[in-house]
């Protein structure tokens, strides 16, 4: 099998010849710069740019020739868009790691030696303490109350680092023929490689309520305030479905994999009970997943950290065909007990090894006994493509890195 052969048939639970493997297709399935840094090192490949292209969380675009050598078999379409040398500037944010990031993005040091970023009102919207690899979020537009309409809702999106700092492809979205260019782009891509190809797009609910009120107002505004948080609702899902049908028309007959996403978890269990999830989000996450599957061929994917076993079946019946990044550290997340009770409905993507505590900090040899095991209980039958418990942060060493991949091709099929 070729890379998107291979993604496709663990999609529609075929036995691939060997295991699918996925390293920076998302911004929550990559590396970030300072791991990045030490791996290409380590590697020899200290040739290599080091691309942060996910400003928020510091994570990198691992390069062609990384992910080659890794036997990666997935690509974000969002890289075809900044491979122009004058898209890059150096800076360096993360002391003794100096990268290149999008021009765009003008970090301004602080006397407290933190980093605040401005957005695209001008407003510093995002804060990385000093000693941290990441940025918080500054501004909640709607933390004081909801308003009384959604006129303005698209500017207050953009004082939110996850809509002021935007991924590649969409910091490209507001330039005249964006669309057209997407597809160029993508078909350039598809013609170039044999790997799968996948785009994410957002569509988040429950995490754009937290974004907008703050997670604690918006938590209880669930059970408070439910006519704002459906009127809320609403008024994203009119933006979200105008936006799917653009993606849809300019790239959904080319496209492997569309990525949503909604973090509904925590390492003790969902944020909501079943029966809120259904109330305010089952009809809306199905609503999503229809309209991919009636306007293209892709397949939908969640990203969802957290313990979210009770609501898997939930999510089954919205229509999410592959779950990411599988949390195998979470309670009830346990790699055998997902896949023998959900394993012939949904495509398990990650899960392939804890990062919270094992990545980091086992042994190489640890580290491929715990990457075997997840192996044996996810890989039978299709349904799985190996990739971390989210990104592979800052303090793990290469050598775990290197051990871990060892352990996926020593594997086979």
């Amino acid at each position: 099998m070729n890379s998107r052969e291979r993604i496709l048939a663990a999609i529609h639970h075929i036995q691939p010849d060997c295991i699918p493997v996925d390293l920076g297709a998302t911004p929550s399935t990559g590396i970030s710069v300072v791991a990045y840094r030490n791996l290409i090192n380590h590697l020899g490949m200290g040739h290599l740019p080091n691309k942060v292209y996910d400003v928020i969380q510091e994570v990198t675009q691992p390069e062609m020739e990384l992910l080659d050598h890794f036997g990666v078999d997935v690509l974000d379409i969002g890289r075809e868009f900044n491979t122009a040398p004058d898209y890059w500037q150096e800076l360096e944010l993360i002391s003794g790691t100096p990268a290149l990031y999008p021009k765009w993005f003008n970090p301004v040091r602080q006397p407290d030696g933190s980093w605040h970023a401005p957005g695209k009102t001008g407003e510093m919207i995002g804060k990385m303490p000093q000693g941290a690899a990441f940025f918080d979020q500054l501004i909640f537009p709607y933390r004081d109350g909801y308003p009384d309409n959604y006129e303005g809702l698209g500017r207050e999106m953009s004082r939110v680092i996850w809509g002021g700092f935007g991924f590649t492809p969409y910091d490209w979205i507001d330039e005249t023929g964006f669309w057209q260019m997407l597809r160029e782009k993508t078909l350039a891509l598809r013609q170039k490689t044999d790997k799968a190809l996948l785009l994410g797009v957002g569509c988040n609910l429950f995490e754009w309520g937290t974004f907008l009120r703050r997670i604690d107002n918006f938590l209880t505004d669930l059970y408070l305030e439910p006519e704002n948080v459906h009127k809320l609702m609403d008024e994203l899902m009119q933006r979200h479905i105008d936006f799917l049908g653009k993606v849809c028309e300019a790239v959904g007959d080319i496209v492997d994999i569309l990525k949503f996403g909604d973090d509904l978890g925590t390492n003790t269990g969902p944020f909501i009970p079943n029966e809120t999830y259904r109330e305010f989000f089952l009809p809306r996450h199905k609503q999503l997943c229809e309209f991919v599957k009636a306007h293209s061929k892709a397949h939908t994917m969640l990203h969802c950290c957290g313990g979210i076993y009770e609501l898997i079946p939930d999510l089954i019946e919205a229509g999410f065909e592959i779950l990411n990044p599988i949390q195998i550290n979470a309670i009830n997340m346990e790699p055998k007990r997902l896949k023998l009770e959900f394993g012939r409905e949904l495509t398990f993507w990650g899960g392939g090894i804890n990062t919270q505590s094992v990545l980091n900090r086992a042994t190489p040899a640890e580290v491929k006994k715990h990457v075997t095991e997840n192996l044996e209980a996810f890989s039978p039958g299709g349904g799985f493509v190996f990739n971390t418990v989210h990104n592979i942060l800052s303090e793990v060493p290469p050598q775990n890195i290197v051990a871990m991949f060892e352990a996926v091709r020593e594997f086979g099929g």
